[in-house]
């Protein structure tokens, strides 16, 4: 058998050697463009090679004077005017060559040079409306721009649009799946609405003024003389401006035939109707007098307990010792009913006492100003943000934090809450009224600390004299 084999094999051969012959050679060279690829002696260690880098940076910088304290007192670092910003805090952090975005380090300090508290990872609670992508109207009208959980994931509660109408500019007749809560942040418009009952609606709101629609009531915006500006806020973080219902969309989407027959008219009325969405558009100036659009019909008006505006503008705010707060929630603006907000003035060196909300996360956006702000999440991730006007800030429902003052100017902002009513929970408060045999027990303060504590909520809370 093995005899035979072996014969078997070398009648093979001369057809093993012929293929064997007819594999191309492989090329020996490393490569058609040297210029493109290196040479395979670069892989690995080469003992005849020098190694490091034969140049030092030469990174000139100079610290100021709160990056040599204890990295746990935390001071505010402001760089806008530091040329070569650095990540040092006392003993922590080293010195960076680059490359870097100068320009965003130095907007953004507690990022760059955290202070010495902070710990782990928590949610990105920051997002400035200025990088959200801004959708422009037809004919100079306006625009918008939103932030919902495509931006930042963590913010699933509810959703932000920031929307500016040119005068006579409209925010076309549309209606939403998820509730519409609004401050108009300047400027005045007319809003308008019909509710399921057939009851009509219309106001005209100015700066500061609020407004609130449920889901399903379509409605419309028109601004007056001087332009609006208003804010928006959804109780859905996903929520997308782009998926709203539109008037002119309904009618693009519907047979002529069913449109006539459903509103008894012609076929031939349709033929003008716009062959696109309008979105945001000018249209015709909104009459001085509001009575000639104050439409009535057999079922009324909206009654006034549930009328979708409220003059907040005309609310006279709580002062205290650091600033100011006023507060619309269902208690005064009940058809809002799963919406509750206050507008904080943080005086320059105040900040807005540590607090959580038992009941809701809190989308915080910021009006005027610059402030930071340290989210703490249990069991000890903690993260310092810093914000800017025209940033959108949001901090988990009892997820403890506070809002610094870091400016030269007052600092304004809206909290917004989903609840029936506005309420936190104040850290200085809850350690005060605790027996102090507790505290010191847990906390290590001595007895003339505790007597210093306040048993009643602050809110803001004014600088220290070293701070103004």
């Amino acid at each position: 058998m093995k005899a035979q084999s072996l014969s078997q094999l070398l009648n093979l051969l001369p057809f093993i050697l012929h293929s064997v012959n007819a594999i191309p050679a492989r090329k020996v060279e490393e490569s058609s463009n040297p210029g493109l690829r290196g040479s395979k002696t670069l892989v690995g260690y080469s003992p005849s090679e020098s190694h490091g880098s034969s140049t030092t940076p030469d990174i000139k910088y100079s610290l100021l004077p709160g990056q040599k304290n204890d990295p746990d007192i935390g001071t505010y670092l402001d760089f806008t005017k530091v040329d070569n910003p650095q990540p040092i805090r006392g003993d922590t952090g080293g010195d960076d060559p680059g490359p870097r975005n100068y320009g965003y380090d130095k907007m953004n300090s507690d990022k760059l040079a955290p202070p010495g508290t902070d710990h782990g990872q928590t949610i990105n609670a920051q997002w400035p409306m200025g990088l959200s992508h801004n959708r422009l109207g037809i004919d100079n009208a306006g625009w918008a721009r939103q932030e919902n959980t495509v931006v930042m994931p963590a913010a699933t509660e509810m959703a932000g649009v920031d929307m500016r109408l040119e005068p006579a500019g409209y925010r076309e007749l549309h209606w939403h799946v998820a509730s519409e809560w609004s401050l108009v942040l300047n400027g005045s418009c007319r809003i308008q609405a019909v509710n399921e009952n057939g009851e009509t609606f219309v106001d005209d709101l100015v700066a500061g003024d609020v407004w609130f629609f449920p889901p399903g009531i379509p409605h419309s915006i028109q601004a007056l003389d001087d332009g609006v500006e208003f804010l928006l806020v959804f109780d859905d973080g996903g929520f997308n401006e782009d998926n709203t219902f539109l008037a002119t969309e309904v009618f693009l989407h519907s047979p002529k035939e069913v449109l006539a027959k459903n509103l008894g008219v012609a076929v031939a009325d349709f033929d003008s109707i716009p062959n696109d969405e309008l979105y945001i558009f000018k249209g015709t100036p909104a009459p001085k007098d509001i009575e000639k659009q104050n439409v009535t019909t057999s079922s009324g008006i909206v009654p006034r307990s549930q009328s979708y505006s409220y003059h907040f503008s005309e609310q006279q705010a709580h002062e205290v010792a650091g600033g100011s707060v006023k507060i619309v929630d269902p208690l005064t603006f009940p058809v809002a009913s799963n919406f509750s907000a206050a507008i904080v003035t943080v005086h320059p060196g105040g900040m807005r006492e540590i607090h959580w909300h038992p009941s809701s996360d809190e989308w915080t956006f910021f009006i005027k100003g610059q402030g930071r702000a340290t989210l703490f999440t249990a069991p000890d991730a903690a993260t310092t943000f810093d914000y800017m006007a025209g940033d959108v800030g949001y901090f988990p429902q009892s997820n403890s934090h506070y809002i610094e003052n870091t400016g030269n100017e007052d600092l304004v902002f809206l909290e917004v809450l989903k609840a029936p009513e506005f309420t936190d929970m104040a850290l200085g408060q809850w350690i005060a009224s605790t027996p102090h045999q507790i505290i010191s027990d847990t906390l290590k303060l001595s007895d003339s600390t505790l007597s210093k504590l306040k048993t009643e909520k602050q809110y803001v809370v004014a600088g220290s004299a070293s701070d103004e």
